[in-house]
């Protein structure tokens, strides 16, 4: 018999930490603070887990028990002491409108303040001092303080020090790690056993490249599990800092064995890419794998604000050059935002004609051609000045977003006319994909996704991809095939040349949101179509 305990006190501290409206025992819930009414609609987390093995329906429970530590981790990552900040805020609605966002900080406004005596949100987090400044860091010599899984602090004498992140959250990481060691022991699938226990050691250590391998290497697992310090959107000081998040995912395998022949064009579709030689020579990993899931639980990061629909990882570019990335659909999620969000706001926006062309079809693939994009491009510059990540700092992120946004348009449009995509119309896809910029960008522009949906919008009415009359806005089709292909030349040569410079300049002119686009977007609240949605979800919720 395989012995598998939870310790008592384990469950105690994780039940404390938990926001109310993550799990399903909470009444309604989603928060319903009275000026924020309609910015969340709620959806219920939930899959079909008949098709899984008793083994992995064990497993459940333990890995969603381990994503809970990293929405405590997290917190701490984002604003600091959760529980003090909720216990300042009276208004039951606000608390969990707190909740939400992780903090006092509006995700889906701007980062303003939304509790009274609370001031401006520090562009590192938490992850710097609030007092440090730029030249104080840029000057301070320590080979960890750019590393992804540090913390910079001061010491007893007021100076600069790193931190690893096992060292600084020893406690939360190792209880993480002993219940990934044992799902491990209990899941009978190698790759997933493998990669479980490498999770786990990674987790002890901050060495994550050996989990990242195995990762890639999964093929058969019914199940997946996201879990660690993973995105670098949270640190928009210098973008160096990765935050800690967890999805706990149900395969969807039907899905996913349509989806796998798309990796192995990665090759041909980089060669075709819209920009000169130097910036192509790269080969993506033939390794990279396209799947769908439905994920059955979301922590940290990935859960703060607007919710995630589909992952692109591992961000290592040294992992990436040598096997690619995953490429995870996350169809549940990407179901809800499309049902609830998108077909409303294209009703509003789209001319009566063209709405013909929202589909889901068109919604998921663009979606997912975002994140296989990510894989495409240039990872290193061509004039000596490291990788992109390194060269562009804190604009890395935004940019990379709008790389991956136009060069998935581009992709769609290279498989219609490859004769790989015959559902549906690339009409459908470029008609969603503009609907998909004013779902997306009421995101708030101050987001790295935010911001580059800013530049494609802008970029894209510079040059006549769409029009508008009447208050609604019509899809030319031409015209938007020349702007995204002029778009990707752009991007990809400020990446290549790890131009940050250029890069501010391209955000200050065209990462703002017009008073045109801004009074469309007061269309959308006004007419109560939510901005995003909340999750109920847990082990209630799946029957476990």
């Amino acid at each position: 018999m395989i012995k598998y305990c939870l310790p008592l006190f384990l469950s105690i501290i994780l039940f404390s930490c938990t926001s109310p409206i993550q799990e399903s025992s909470k009444e309604g819930g989603a928060p319903s603070p009275p000026d924020y009414s309609n910015v969340y609609t709620e959806f219920t987390l939930t899959t079909d887990v008949s098709g899984l093995s008793e083994q992995e329906k064990r497993v459940i429970p333990i890995l969603i028990e381990a994503a809970k530590i990293m929405d405590v981790l997290f917190w701490k990552q984002a604003y600091g002491d959760k529980n003090a900040l909720l216990a300042s805020i009276e208004n039951e609605a606000l608390k969990d409108y707190a909740n939400v966002n992780y903090g006092p900080w509006d995700r889906l406004d701007g980062d303003k303040p939304f509790v009274e005596g609370i001031g401006e949100k520090p562009l590192g987090s938490g992850y710097y001092p609030t007092d440090m400044t730029k030249d104080e860091f840029e000057g301070w010599e320590d080979a960890n303080k750019t590393s992804q899984y540090t913390l910079i602090e001061r010491s007893e004498e007021g100076q600069l020090k790193s931190v690893w992140y096992h060292e600084k959250f020893a406690k939360e990481v190792n209880l993480a790690a002993d219940l990934l060691d044992s799902a491990a022991s209990i899941i009978a699938e190698t790759g997933f056993k493998k990669y479980l226990t490498a999770r786990a050691k990674a987790l002890r250590s901050d060495d994550y490249y050996e989990s990242d391998i195995a990762w890639m290497d999964m093929t058969d697992n019914g199940l997946d599990c996201i879990i660690g310090p993973i995105e670098n959107y949270e640190d928009k000081l210098y973008n160096y800092k990765a935050a800690h998040e967890a999805y706990v995912l149900v395969k969807d395998r039907e899905w996913s064995d349509r989806l796998a022949k798309y990796a192995l064009l990665l090759p041909q579709l980089q060669e075709g890419l819209p920009v000169p030689d130097a910036y192509k020579t790269e080969t993506p990993g033939r390794d990279s794998q396209l799947g769908a899931y439905d994920v059955i639980y979301y922590a940290g990061d990935c859960n703060a604000g607007s919710k995630t629909i589909a992952v692109n990882l591992p961000n290592d570019e040294k992992v990436q050059l040598e096997k690619g990335t995953r490429r995870l659909q996350l169809k549940n999620a990407m179901r809800a935002k499309y049902d609830k969000i998108l077909v409303d706001i294209s009703k509003e926006l789209i001319v009566e004609e063209q709405q013909k062309h929202i589909t889901f079809d068109a919604f998921f693939g663009n979606t997912m051609f975002h994140e296989v994009a990510h894989g495409l491009g240039i990872k290193n510059t061509i004039n000596g000045k490291g990788t992109v990540r390194e060269a562009l700092q804190e604009e890395f992120s935004a940019l990379e977003e709008g790389k991956a946004d136009v060069l998935g348009l581009y992709m769609v449009t290279e498989l219609f006319e490859m004769g790989e995509l015959t559902e549906g119309s690339v009409m459908d896809n470029y008609v969603t994909f503009l609907a998909g910029i004013f779902r997306s960008v009421r995101f708030g522009a101050s987001s790295a996704h935010g911001r580059a949906n800013m530049v494609r919008f802008n970029y894209f009415k510079e040059h006549g991809a769409f029009t508008k009359a009447d208050g609604k806005y019509k899809v030319d089709f031409e015209k938007m095939q020349d702007a995204m292909a002029s778009l990707s030349e752009l991007i990809l040569t400020l990446q290549g040349n790890g131009d940050k410079e250029g890069v501010l300049k391209l955000m200050e002119e065209k990462g703002n949101v017009p008073a045109d686009l801004q009074a469309d977007l007061d269309r959308l609240k006004e007419a109560n179509i939510p901005v995003d949605v909340v999750f109920i979800q847990g082990t209630k919720v799946l029957g476990l």
